[in-house]
This record gives C-alpha cells, sequence and structure tokens, in this order.
C-alpha cells in the first residue's frame, strides 16, 4: 500500500477518533450529567450568596422613621434589607424566634435596641451603628449652634487619598481564578482522556489493527491522530460544560466577563491543548509497550503520579510566590508551563517574550516525545505477550 501524506495521515486517525468517541452513549452520558450538575450547583450557590445578602429587618415604635435610610446605607455597603413595620414588639419578638425576621429594631432613634435569634450581621450592625452615631452628632452640632447638613456634608466629603504602587486591575482575581480553572481542567482532561489514550493504543496493539494502519502511515502519526482526536473530544467535552456554567453564572450574576478576563479565557484554552497534546502523547507511547489492558495500568502510574505531584507543586508554587525567579522558571519547561503560564499570564507577570518562551519549549517537547513515542511503538508494536520494558523500547528505537 501507498503510504498516506503527514497531514492526511494524522487528520485520517482523529477524524476517527472524533467519530467514534461522540457517538458513545458514555461521553453523551457524562456530559448531560455533567451539565446538569454544574448548572445546577451554580444555581444553588447563586441562591445561598443571594439570601445572605439581604436581611429581613423588622421596625417597631420611633425607628420605624429609619426604614429608608437602613434600606440605602445598606445598598452603600452593598447588600439588600427588606423592612417590615412591626405594630407591637412581642409580634416582632416572636417573627424573629420563627426565622420570618433577621432582626427587631425598636426604641428612639438615638439609643436603638435590636433583638436577634443568635447573631447580629456584620452590615447591619455597622448600617445601624452609623445612623445611631449620625443622629447623635446631628443633635450635638445643633446643640453648639453649627449647621448640621454642612458639616455633615463636609465631613462626608472627606476622602483618604490612595497611592497605588503596583496597581492591579479590578478583575485580577477573576483572571487569577480562570488560569487555575484551567489547570484544574486540564488536570482532569489528563485523568480521563490521557488514560483513554493509553488504552486505546493497548487495544489496537493486542487487536492487530495497528499492524494494517502502519501498512499506510509512520507509528508518530498513527500517535499524532490518535492525540488530536482526543484531544478535541475531550476539549468539546469541557467546553459545553464551561458554556453552561458561563451562561449560569452571568445570569446569576455570580460573575462577569471583562475584555482582559475574555483574553484570559483564549489563553486557557491554547494551554489545555498545548498541557494535553504534551502529556497525552506520553500516554500513549507508554500505552504500547503493553499488549493488555489489565497491563496499562502499571505503565501509566508513574505518569500520573507525576501530573498529580506536578499539579499540585504547580499550584502551591503559584499562590503561594508567583512572582518568584523559581515560579517564572518553572513556568516556561514543558510539563509544568500549561499549569503555571496561564496565572501567571493573568496576573500579567509574563511578558510576550516568556510566554513566547514557553510556547516554542512546549511545540518542541511535542513533537520529541511524538517522534521518540512513534519509535518505540514501531519496534515495540509487533511484540506481543509480555510487557517491553521502556530500556529495552528505547534501545531499538
Amino acid at each position: 500500500m501507498n503510504e498516506l501524506k503527514p497531514v492526511q495521515a494524522v487528520l485520517l486517525v482523529a477524524g476517527r477518533e472524533l467519530n467514534t468517541k461522540l457517538r458513545t452513549r458514555s461521553f453523551i452520558i457524562s456530559t448531560v450529567v455533567s451539565i446538569v450538575v454544574l448548572g445546577v450547583f451554580v444555581l444553588l450557590q447563586s441562591s445561598a450568596f443571594n439570601d445572605g445578602e439581604r436581611s429581613e429587618v423588622g421596625l417597631s415604635g420611633q425607628a420605624t422613621a429609619l426604614g429608608p435610610q437602613i434600606v440605602d446605607s445598606a445598598k452603600q455597603l452593598g447588600y439588600t434589607v427588606r423592612i417590615h413595620d412591626i405594630t407591637e414588639p412581642a409580634t416582632g419578638e416572636q417573627q424573629v424566634r420563627d426565622g420570618d425576621l433577621d432582626a427587631l429594631v425598636t426604641g428612639p432613634v438615638g439609643s436603638l435596641q435590636v433583638t436577634v435569634k443568635d447573631k447580629l450581621a456584620t452590615e447591619l450592625r455597622n448600617t445601624l451603628n452609623g445612623l445611631m452615631q449620625q443622629q447623635i452628632l446631628t443633635s450635638e452640632l445643633a446643640a453648639a449652634d453649627l449647621d448640621p447638613k454642612e458639616v455633615l456634608s463636609t465631613a462626608s466629603a472627606a476622602q483618604v487619598k490612595v497611592t497605588e504602587l503596583e496597581p492591579t486591575g479590578d478583575d485580577q482575581g477573576q483572571r487569577l481564578a480562570i488560569g487555575l480553572i484551567v489547570a484544574f481542567l486540564l488536570y482532569m482532561a489528563l485523568m480521563i482522556y490521557g488514560q483513554m489514550v493509553a488504552q486505546g493504543v493497548v487495544e489496537e496493539k493486542s487487536s492487530r489493527v495497528v499492524e494494517l494502519l502502519l501498512a499506510t502511515m509512520r507509528p508518530w502519526q498513527l500517535l499524532a491522530g490518535k492525540v488530536l482526536g482526543l484531544g478535541v473530544v475531550g476539549l468539546i467535552q469541557f467546553a459545553a460544560i464551561a458554556l453552561v456554567g458561563l451562561i449560569a453564572g452571568l445570569a446569576t450574576g455570580a460573575i462577569t466577563i471583562s475584555g482582559a478576563a475574555i483574553g484570559g479565557v483564549f489563553a486557557g484554552v491554547l494551554w489545555y491543548l498545548l498541557g494535553f497534546f504534551f502529556y497525552a502523547t506520553i500516554f500513549a507511547a507508554l500505552g504500547s509497550l503493553v499488549s493488555r489492558q489489565e497491563d496499562a495500568q502499571s505503565v501509566i502510574t508513574p505518569v500520573t503520579m507525576v501530573i498529580v505531584i506536578g499539579f499540585i507543586f504547580g499550584i502551591n508554587l503559584l499562590l503561594s510566590d508567583a512572582s518568584s525567579g523559581l515560579t517564572i522558571f518553572m513556568a516556561v519547561l514543558p510539563p509544568f508551563a500549561p499549569i503555571l503560564m496561564p496565572g501567571l499570564t493573568a496576573l500579567g507577570l509574563a511578558p510576550i517574550w516568556l510566554q513566547a518562551t514557553a510556547i516554542l519549549l512546549t511545540l518542541g517537547g511535542i513533537a520529541l516525545v511524538a517522534w521518540i513515542g512513534g519509535k518505540i511503538y514501531q519496534n515495540a508494536v509487533l511484540r506481543t505477550g509480555s510487557r517491553v520494558r521502556l530500556r529495552e523500547a528505547l534501545k531499538l528505537a
């Protein structure tokens, strides 16, 4: 048979993997279940968050005059208060016991009394204390024959002057979160699809299908096609899950997306692909060493442990000392770049030259691993039965 052109061979294998995996019931069911679980989780978290940011407050007696001021002051502090007029304090206390009210406010404006079931929310405490202090200050100024409105206006206008030595964007936390999420998604993809690549290689080897495939293409083309196909399958699934989470988050107001954050998303997708191709190619090469599915786990366990350790180490380094020389150095190395670089980019600690260096080194690492894996695959594929030792395979290569 005539060999296929390199690009044609890779795309043919990738298309086969896509066509096979996307139609499986397990892929469809796992995607739907993940989307439903994520959507419900976001909605529940949003509901809990909104409930925690709203207080039901009962006012009785002279305190009823403070209703509009309490609402406005609470809004300035970033939370919501709903006012209920209570005619009888005893009725209000019972509503507090029953959980219908978070607090009952009674007494004169300058000496408010608050009844709660267990603990007064900090935001509400600050709001009521501020109103009391303002009322007392107004009375004192009036007694000193000063205009309370003019004095309060001057006091309110006074603001500290802030000098930011290393200013960051308002969405810095969100951008860092995107980088961490990308690292986590990559970790999950490798645990699922990386092992799937190894199992697929073992299956083709044990069934002797690989011998037919290698008659029309080179080993590295076969490995590259499998990694590309399964990488796209994983990207489609995680993109669908992330899209639902993004829509749910935006709909509930739990998250906001700025232009910089969107840039972080695109950078995250790039590093997801680079990281997956690098590690999945290693999984594929190791899978070629065995002929039985039950032996596959033994050869990929060392790589799995490296991924787990690298993920934990990389995340801790990123969170504890992101600007250190060690972090910058580790971020350009192919095994750690997919984990560290998205976070450094989000934090503004990765200049263009550093990102370009990391990308080139990772691409070089992918090419090297694909070439070595292809050679090992070529020399180990016909050796069925017992496991081929890596040292022997490398000598053969």
